[in-house]
């Protein structure tokens, strides 16, 4: 995992100096063209040339990246001070920093482990809280009119029995399916795009290859994957980790393979 915080740390000391640095001019009368915005304090910033703007865009767009580098680890448990954050970026500026090189880097360090290991529990966790949840809804779905299981732990149901040739493995097929998570999030749809897809019946998730040769061209069955036939313990931004899915799956056409 990439550090995100010594970056952050980074932005926040340019974000700080631009302020620093704001302070530190005396105050004086501004002439009437000068631009001006409402600070959040309620009290006008005043903008004499555009080196002053971009100072002032300098340091929001490093306020904000800093907001966001604090407030992440919180979602995971890891709580930093702002106020402390803020206050060692002044003590440097002063000259009077309480930790040296050295123990920054190892502090911060020590940040990024923590940060991974809580990453790593909370993805434990919801891979076995996944996998639970999947045998729970595998058995309900098996008990079930009509359902039926292979050796493998895949479980099927007729919903349209079609009279043409079964596929081998080999085989290209024609579909029309629709992906879905137990709770019915949908993940994939070949209905949505608009058109069937096509593809050698090897080169997909086992859970596939087993079930789409049970069917006949013109055939439409639902598929319950359990997720080691499935995507296992990968975890993608659509399906997490330990997934048991959901598939309607209609074999339109095979496509026998070049010899």
């Amino acid at each position: 995992m990439k550090s995100m915080f010594k970056v952050s740390l980074l932005a926040a000391t340019v974000m700080l100096a631009v302020g620093c640095q704001k302070e530190e001019e005396p105050k004086a009368e501004v002439a009437p063209a000068a631009e001006q915005v409402q600070a959040e304090t309620g009290k006008a910033v005043h903008f004499k040339t555009d080196d002053d703007k971009a100072a002032y865009a300098i340091g929001v767009s490093f306020a904000n990246y800093l907001s966001t580098s604090i407030e992440k680890p919180s979602e995971i448990g890891i709580d930093l001070n702002k106020d402390l954050v803020l206050k060692g970026i002044e003590d440097v500026f002063k000259g009077s920093a309480e930790l040296n090189e050295e123990e920054t880097r190892l502090a911060l360090e020590g940040l990024d482990q923590r940060v991974q290991q809580k990453m790593q529990e909370q993805y434990a966790a919801k891979a076995e809280e996944a996998k639970k949840a999947g045998e729970e809804f595998r058995a309900e779905f098996e008990a079930q009119e009509g359902v039926m299981k292979t050796d493998t732990g895949l479980l099927y149901q007729v919903l349209t029995e079609g009279e043409g040739e079964k596929p081998s493995a080999e085989d290209v097929v024609q579909v029309h399916y629709k992906g879905t998570l137990i709770d019915g999030t949908q993940f994939d749809s070949s209905y949505d795009r608009g058109e069937p897809a096509t593809f050698p019946l090897n080169r997909v998730i086992a859970g596939w290859t087993e079930g789409v040769q049970l069917m006949g061209e013109g055939s439409k069955f639902k598929f319950v994957i359990p997720s080691e036939l499935a995507y296992g313990e990968q975890d993608t931004p659509t399906i997490p980790a330990n997934s048991t899915l959901v598939f309607e799956v209609e074999l339109l056409k095979i496509e026998k393979p070049v010899e």
